[in-house]
């Protein structure tokens, strides 16, 4: 397989990936971009709001990176803090009064991990938006766009349905960091990344994801609209599914949906 995972990881973290509100603008229309999380402050790195897909009225939230130093130090290169886990909560939360649908793009190296962010509940902010987001009674979909690492990912990604774009990943922890941990040496992150199975396909496999959105042969920043598209249009399908499902169905189907993972078994 040589560093082909590696390569992978390499293209989801390029500065050049189309971001959160790129796909936004393209994918849905009237969208109105919502703030602060009513406890401390408005986190740029997470972005959300109402929009229209089609003329179905949803919630998009989602982590944004930007594509120049000055954007990426604004947006906490991409990485929130708690008040954006919490922001995200309290339009998942609006979301569920007013029956609207989620749909969550991923794209982090993982949550800020500053004393600040420490002080103010990071590890309390993921795991209550995970308790809320397993038991929220409207329809989430989540797509992994870029980057998917530790629990500032997770957060974003305990929904219905989990999609991932050709060049997209997610892992426990960055591959850099597994090479640390298990040889020492951080020089051996192309091998550890073949070793975490954290590319679209083995994920697929593995049951984590259930589609992988495929991504323009010239590149996704070359030619975004035909990555787009293909996701709008299965956003559009998808959403007709699962908002035939009654809450009781949508809710066990959910809890099934995670509750396999218990029986994978990682295989070569």
């Amino acid at each position: 397989m040589g560093n082909a995972a590696m390569e992978i990881v390499k293209k989801s973290r390029m500065v050049s990936r189309p971001t959160t509100l790129e796909f936004i603008e393209y994918i849905f229309s009237d969208f109105i971009e919502l703030h602060g999380d009513r406890h401390f402050a408005d986190d740029k790195a997470m972005v959300g709001g109402i929009a229209l897909l089609e003329k179905q009225p949803v919630t998009v939230i989602g982590v944004q990176k930007g594509h120049t130093i000055e954007e990426n130090v604004k947006r906490s290169f991409g990485s929130p803090n708690p008040e954006g886990y919490r922001k995200q909560l309290r339009l998942m939360k609006q979301a569920e009064k007013f029956h609207r649908p989620v749909i969550l793009f991923v794209n982090t190296s993982g949550a800020y991990c500053g004393v600040g962010a420490e002080e103010r509940g990071q590890g309390e902010a993921i795991a209550k938006n995970l308790m809320e987001m397993a038991g929220l009674t409207v329809p989430i979909i989540s797509i992994f766009i870029g980057e998917g690492g530790s629990g500032g990912a997770l957060a974003l990604a305990l929904a219905d349905r989990v999609w991932m774009l050709d060049n997209g990943m997610y892992a426990v922890l960055s591959p850099e960091g597994f090479a640390s941990i298990l040889w020492r040496s951080p020089e051996r992150s192309a091998d550890a990344a073949n070793l975490m199975k954290l590319t679209a396909p083995d994920l697929l496999k593995n049951g984590v994801i259930e589609k992988i959105i495929p991504e323009a042969r010239e590149g996704l920043a070359e030619n975004p609209e035909y990555t787009m598209s293909i996701l709008k249009k299965a956003l559009i399908e998808e959403l007709k599914v699962l908002n035939n499902l009654t809450e009781e169905e949508l809710l066990q189907q959910r809890y099934y949906r995670f509750r396999k993972y218990g029986e994978f078994t990682i295989n070569d």
